[in-house]
């Protein structure tokens, strides 16, 4: 073969090489351009969906359940003390002597004791229930109750009312507590409540006319305290 055959042989061996080398650099600028839009969408990316990220984790962590550990406390056993024995001394008893054996033992005579003669009782004595004693005539005045029983009210005074109590509408009880004499007149007067609109005093004023039977105890006259009620109603 001629050194002429063999050069157009050759050629189409380089020929495809190079074509091969085109594509080569063709296929890398091609990757490199792709690699780079890649990196470019994904920092894009990244940059638009990171605070919505970082939203979501806040939630997230926000929304988690706290867990709270409580630990038990644990008590130590109260020490119980030993109490130490304290050891008492036994006692000996020694038997004393005798010292004079021979001589006989002194016989102890007992006297008899003296009989208390028995006080005769009086007829007149009174055994049982014999009722309150006699109120004395300086005591105070008693309250009634018991054997002692409210007296009896002979007169009764109507209380007048007020004008301005009327036209106020004011009514109710007025309470006093009384003290009755021995002759069966009011002595002094209590208010345990009242009313207002001059009802009190009105009340007051017709208990002041009041009169009550004698009250008596053990036949005697004496001071009783009772309680009153003036009713003040509106017709």
């Amino acid at each position: 073969m001629s050194a002429k055959d063999q050069r157009q042989n050759q050629e189409p061996g380089l020929q495809g090489l190079a074509a091969l080398t085109l594509e080569y650099e063709e296929d890398n600028r091609t990757l490199r351009i792709a690699t780079v839009i890649a990196v470019v969408f994904h920092v894009v990316l990244a940059i638009v969906k990171f605070p919505e990220w970082s939203t979501k984790a806040a939630e997230a962590t926000q929304n988690k359940p706290k867990i709270f550990v409580v630990q038990q406390p644990r008590f130590k056993p109260p020490e119980v003390q030993k109490q130490q024995e304290i050891l008492k001394p036994r006692t000996v008893r020694v038997p004393i002597p005798d010292p004079t054996p021979d001589e006989p033992e002194p016989v102890r005579q007992y006297e008899p004791e003296e009989e208390i003669p028995e006080t005769p009782v009086p007829p007149e004595a009174v055994f049982g229930d014999i009722g309150p004693p006699p109120a004395p005539e300086d005591e105070g005045p008693i309250r009634v109750g018991g054997q002692l029983k409210e007296p009896r009210k002979i007169k009764y005074v109507e209380p007048i009312y007020p004008e301005i109590a009327r036209r106020a509408r004011v009514a109710g009880t007025v309470i006093l507590e009384v003290v009755v004499d021995r002759d069966g007149n009011p002595k002094s007067i209590k208010v345990l409540r009242g009313l207002s609109m001059g009802l009190t005093e009105a009340a007051i004023e017709a208990v002041k006319q009041w009169k009550w039977e004698p009250s008596t105890l053990n036949g005697k006259p004496v001071e009783v305290i009772v309680v009153v009620t003036v009713n003040f109603k509106l017709q």
